[in-house]
């Protein structure tokens, strides 16, 4: 039973990192490529060559992760885990595909392309690295650079990034390229944030009821939620009381809320953001 649980989640990971790439495949190929807009990373780097020589992004971006991934593995290791390997070939198969269904942008605005291009590609990659995974490129150089130079990996990539979109201004002799390469990278960026933190933030709820026996096995048998009594004195009744504490993660606060409004309408809540939750079940500290 728990190999076939494990199996499920696994598959459910998988078929969420292919989710992602085939967003961020529409996003490259219906909006940035055909408005001749250069983005960042490998997939930025395969832009140009197509714009320059007519060479399929796609069997690009398969050509340079796979000589990025055997450099990363013998400089590296073998670090990158099978779903880098996975995003890869997946990634290469839906740029190819898609590449050869789409031929023109799906806005004719050129400012549209890079928002709606950028925001697709932002929430491609945020959905992959919220999966545990990544498509190599970039960061194996920004790795394999942060191992012999004391370099930040951040800045690193920011850096790659920007001389991929800068080169684009050689395509055309026209800063407008430049600009709409850089207007894609930072809405890209916002959106992995946007969609990293969604997908992690977390909330903490007190509790304060007199039927906290009840709600405390509510929330730890039928809501599989962790919870502390902590024990307290009224500050006006100067009565004894329990508060139950909840940490539990955005999306399954509204059931937490509606399971107390069932059993005590007349409890008090409080509930606020967290800014991170660190330990078994949430996030580790890096």
């Amino acid at each position: 039973m728990a190999s076939v649980i494990k199996f499920t989640k696994q598959f459910k990971s998988y078929f969420i990192i292919a989710l992602g790439l085939f967003i961020g495949s529409i996003g490259w190929t219906g909006f940035l490529i055909p408005s001749e807009i250069v983005g960042g990373g490998v997939t930025g780097i395969a832009s140009i060559m197509f714009f320059a020589t007519g060479f399929k992004v796609g069997y690009s971006v398969f050509i340079i992760n796979g000589l990025l991934l055997i450099a990363g593995m013998r400089v590296l290791g073998f670090g990158f885990g099978i779903k880098t390997i996975f995003a890869t070939f997946v990634l290469s198969f839906f740029l190819w595909l898609l590449q050869s269904l789409i031929t023109e942008p799906l806005v004719s605005d050129r400012f549209m392309c890079a928002i709606i291009g950028g925001i697709m590609a932002g929430a491609s990659a945020g959905i992959i690295l919220s999966q545990g995974g990544s498509t190599g490129g970039t960061d194996i150089i920004a790795m394999i650079i942060n191992k012999y130079r004391n370099y930040s990996p951040g800045q690193l990539l920011l850096t790659l990034d920007l001389i991929i979109i800068s080169s684009s201004y050689f395509l055309s002799n026209s800063i407008e390229q430049v600009v709409y390469g850089l207007v894609a990278m930072g809405v890209s960026a916002y959106c992995v944030d946007m969609v990293i933190e969604g997908s992690k933030q977390s909330v903490q709820i007190f509790i304060f009821t007199k039927k906290h026996d009840e709600i405390r096995n509510e929330v730890v048998l039928n809501l599989d939620q962790g919870l502390t009594v902590l024990e307290a004195k009224g500050g006006y009744s100067q009565q004894e009381v329990k508060v139950l504490m909840v940490l539990t993660k955005k999306k399954d606060s509204q059931s937490i809320l509606k399971m107390v409004k069932i059993v005590d309408p007349e409890a008090f809540i409080s509930m606020g953001s967290v800014m991170g939750v660190y330990g078994q079940g949430f996030d580790n500290i890096k």
